[in-house]
């Protein structure tokens, strides 16, 4: 069955209200163009996945088990860096030591299936958003196109710099945290973690962090359907702040300020960016409603 975007552009017509006459196109053939878009992305990313699981072994001993290692370039990066602003040893960290382990036959198979998959996911993320794009395109006026020219581009590099950052910096800090963390005085606890555990708080960790960089897309789009405004932004920065430090607080291992300010400044940055991007939206639709009063 097949549809021309003609139909597909009337049927989001009716959605919005905006019924025109001879508007054919169905709910049905509606999910069929969305079946399409959905299969051609999942075809993609089980080919991305099948290239990443025949690397799966360099990808777990140079990427995966980097974190969890002394010689992770976070560690010594950032211990250079306070040594340079006269700081001490106030952002090295303690010593890193994570031993995993198995428990099914199975493990070591299913992590790497999991890991082919995540990594498929980060590498296709820009061809997801691709398919995403196509399908809501005929929905979209021609300003409303026009306003989200390169936005494909701009979602891929906020959820990459995400990414970077859960790997690169909140990785390091909360398996450092946890490894060193000890519960009881006796010393009768040992941290032994799961290799699913581990690849699974690994990827939560980059995608969580790659979606949550996805703030001021997110803003730029709920402040365009009028959800979300400058002044509702401003309203609650300060508990967005307390909420900022309270997650910095307890996922860096040490109590001082310089390590938990590290965290916290992109998450705080993010934030008002997203609400400069709410302000310009809002000026623009005043601006907008004016012109047609």
């Amino acid at each position: 069955m097949s549809t021309t975007t003609s139909e597909r552009k009337a049927f989001f017509k009716r959605i919005r209200g905006k019924e025109t006459e001879g508007a054919e196109m169905s709910f049905i053939d509606h999910l069929e163009v969305l079946r399409w878009h959905l299969f051609r992305s999942a075809i993609v990313l089980i080919v991305v996945a099948i290239v990443v699981f025949f690397y799966v072994d360099w990808i777990f001993d140079n990427i995966i088990l980097a974190p969890s290692r002394n010689s992770f370039i976070t560690y010594s990066g950032l211990c250079n860096l306070g040594h340079r602003l006269h700081l001490g040893d106030s952002l090295c960290m303690p010593p890193v030591d994570i031993s995993l382990q198995g428990n099914t036959v199975s493990g070591p198979f299913m992590s790497a299936i999991s890991i082919s998959f995540m990594g498929a996911i980060i590498i296709a993320f820009p061809y997801l958003m691709w398919e995403l794009w196509r399908f809501i395109k005929p929905a979209l006026s021609p300003k409303e196109i026009s306003y989200a020219t390169g936005s494909i581009g701009w979602v891929s590099l906020c959820f990459f710099t995400g990414a970077a950052f859960g790997y690169f910096l909140l990785a390091p800090f909360t398996f450092n945290f946890l490894a060193n963390f000890q519960l009881g005085k006796l010393g009768v606890y040992k941290y032994l973690p799961t290799l699913d555990d581990y690849i699974d708080t690994l990827t939560s960790l980059i995608l969580g962090c790659g979606l949550a960089f996805e703030l001021p897309v997110l803003a730029f789009v709920l402040s365009k359907l009028g959800l979300i405004t400058p002044k509702f932004l401003k309203n609650y920065r300060k508990y967005a702040y307390v909420i900022i430090l309270i997650i910095a607080a307890v996922i860096t291992p040490s109590p001082d300020w310089t390590s938990q300010t590290i965290v916290a400044v992109p998450l705080i940055i993010l934030y008002e960016i997203s609400i400069f991007i709410s302000k310009r939206v809002d000026k623009q639709r005043v601006k907008a409603e004016a012109q047609w009063d």
